[in-house]
């Protein structure tokens, strides 16, 4: 401890003595410096920077990092030592990101507008997520080539035994304690990323880079920090928070990652929930929503696409030479509220975040108003979750024609051809505008990517009768189990089951009955063997038999094993395509001209009368009634939603 610490510990001392004479307590002083550093983080931007929404071509005051950087302006007036980490999901998942992709290209040198904007918020450090990958290596160097903040990931190794990125940090930092006092201290940075990239990005990754378990990597690199003299270390974990056994491998590992010695903070993303609160993690062991902590640690999920700021707010104590977490506070601070069922924002954009991006907004406003056919029918996925659908349909239809035009010259040629899609747009944590709505009349290339938000290349997979029947049951767990028996309402859709992994698959046709248990558990599990959700699947009016062989195209985050799908494991693959699944579809409308997606009923919910299912969706269903399923509004629902039922 310097000189001036040592004369300020004896005077306040001194004074504790002399307040103890008169009376007050002797601890009304402290004798030991207590440093308050506040750590913020954003965590899964996916390239919205600018508060609109390119698919509905309007403003959204629900997200942007414009309106975050608001935020992040604010805290760091509130406290005077501040450390800003991102958390990953950088460069993809907004028709900007692809814009920037596929149209304009990144050559060396070049800046990419969501790291321009990033550099004028002073980042501290950030990490990789999973999406950095998806447009492979070379456009992720140049993409972050220019950011004027280091990047940490750990267990991502290249195919010669180096890491892709340092795996850790030490940021020297000299912060002041509450009397002033200046303190040098060093804060280890370390990343993750999930170990699945190499399955999701396999056209990228073999060959190139593959991954080590992020609870292994930790273990192996967390104590090369603190050798180094990291006084405390922060985690930028873009992992979600899952309970349960640790097995190894785990997508969501921020959990596990907490019992490992030395790590302080983490900084959770990639589920795109909020942390603390959020029920998605209640009554999960070790997990404190309302405080916000791992096994007694702090930790934040700053939500998606800029809705919020992550705070955690630390007391640091010196014990000897080593400086140690005495305190904590977690808060997830939105950018906006729901007022009377409306969107009120609360922050304003900042200047210079939109400046630095301004001319890349603009150029994509210009592309993704781009024509490329017609719809004679509306689309939307307003009821996408329990009726056959024209937004699912449309997909399906030109996996379908892609692939089997690209098979007509292989062994293949003569096998039965199905297609399966899911809904990516249906609401849940997304908000109740966070639906595919799409009228009759002119398709533009923001329609493409309303419909089909991901940059899914296209696969076909060669699987059996008995694995299109477990893939369509896995698909079934997105339903909560329905008792006949129980009276009042029973929601019908399980809240945590993701609306991507609900696959349809065009081509049988097949019943779904929500009265069995899920033979599945959220994590692709069986966990009820005697479980039969899927009832009458056929193929041409006849039964499908275990020993049929199809060839089933859907996209390469399926077919390599992306949800844990029985059949999609990356070994059934029997063509790989160059091209989106997006171009696919845009390429079908081209040759059409004009579309008309059908819903005609390939599959069915099968409801016992007497049984009041319920589900929620957007406000705007109420212009549509899906085909095959008679639903009836109920009232409104929290945060906006709308709640129905379905009639037997």
């Amino acid at each position: 401890m310097s000189g001036t610490s040592l004369t300020r510990r004896r005077a306040l001392q001194t004074g504790a003595a002399a307040a103890a004479i008169a009376g007050l307590p002797k601890f009304a002083f402290a004798a030991d410096p207590v440093v308050k550093l506040r750590v913020l983080e954003t965590t899964d931007i996916h390239a919205n920077i600018f508060p609109y929404d390119y698919y509905r071509d309007a403003g959204d005051d629900t997200v942007g990092l414009a309106r975050t950087a608001n935020l992040v302006k604010a805290a760091r007036g509130e406290a005077k030592n501040n450390l800003l980490f991102d958390n990953g999901d950088l460069i993809q998942g907004s028709p900007l990101g692809d814009f920037i992709a596929y149209r304009r290209g990144m050559k060396p040198g070049d800046v990419h507008p969501m790291v321009a904007a990033m550099n004028t918020l002073n980042y501290d450090c950030g990490t990789l997520g999973n999406h950095e990958f998806n447009y492979g290596l070379d456009f992720l160097q140049n993409a972050m080539g220019a950011a004027k903040f280091p990047l940490v990931c750990a267990n991502v190794v290249k195919a010669d035994g180096k890491n892709l990125r340092q795996p850790w940090l030490i940021l020297d930092r000299e912060f002041a304690d509450e009397s002033g006092a200046k303190h040098k201290i060093k804060v280890g940075v370390i990343g993750f990323t999930p170990p699945q990239i190499v399955q999701w990005d396999k056209a990228n990754l073999d060959g190139k880079a593959t991954t080590v378990d992020i609870v292994d990597s930790a273990n192996k690199h967390v104590p090369e920090l603190k050798k180094a003299g990291a006084d405390i270390v922060v985690a930028l974990c873009h992992s979600g928070i899952a309970g349960g056994e640790r097995k190894g491998g785990e997508e969501n590992a921020a959990l596990h990652l907490a019992k490992v010695e030395g790590i302080d903070v983490i900084l959770t993303g990639h589920q795109h929930f909020v942390f603390p609160g959020g029920k998605e993690f209640s009554n999960i062991p070790g997990v404190d929503v309302q405080k916000g902590t791992l096994h007694g640690k702090p930790a934040v999920m700053a939500g998606f696409w800029g809705s919020h700021l992550g705070i955690v707010d630390l007391e640091l104590v010196k014990e000897g030479n080593a400086w140690k977490v005495a305190n904590f506070k977690t808060e997830a601070r939105p950018i906006y509220d729901r007022v009377d069922r409306k969107v009120v924002a609360k922050a304003e954009s900042e200047a210079l975040v939109l400046a630095a991006a301004q001319a890349d907004h603009d150029a994509t406003l210009k592309y993704v108003r781009e024509p490329v056919g017609q719809t004679s029918v509306p689309i939307h996925s307003y009821f996408s979750l329990v009726a056959d659908d024209a937004s699912v349909k449309i997909v399906a239809e030109a996996q379908a024609w892609y692939v089997a035009d690209l098979l007509k010259s292989t062994p293949y040629k003569d096998l039965p051809l199905l297609s399966a899609a899911a809904p990516f747009k249906a609401g849940g944590r997304g908000g109740p505008n966070y639906f595919t709505e799409i009228k009759p009349g002119p398709l533009a290339i923001k329609d493409m990517a309303d419909i089909y938000i991901y940059p899914n290349t296209v696969r076909a997979v060669k699987v059996t009768g008995a694995q299109v029947r477990e893939w369509l049951e896995r698909s079934a767990g997105v339903f909560n189990q329905i008792d006949p028996a129980k009276g009042g309402e029973q929601d019908l859709i399980n809240s945590k089951f993701p609306a991507y992994n609900f696959d349809v698959i065009a081509g049988v046709q097949y019943k779904i009955d929500p009265t069995q248990a899920s033979r599945y558990d959220d994590n692709g599990k069986v966990i009820a063997p005697d479980a039969h959700r899927i009832k009458e699947l056929t193929y041409n009016g006849k039964p499908v038999t275990d020993d049929q062989v199809f060839i089933v195209a859907t996209n390469n985050y399926r077919a390599g094993g992306g949800g844990n799908f029985p059949g999609a494991d990356g070994k059934t693959i029997v063509f790989e395509a160059p091209d989106l699944t997006r171009d696919a579809i845009m390429r079908f409308i081209i040759e059409r001209k004009t579309v008309a997606p059908k819903a005609d009923g390939s599959w069915s919910l099968a409801v016992p009368a007497g049984v009041t299912a319920t589900f929620t969706t957007g406000p705007n269903a109420a212009a549509y009634q899906p085909a095959g399923i008679k639903v009836e509004k109920m009232g409104d629902a929290p945060e906006g939603f709308v709640k129905y039922r379905i009639v037997s």
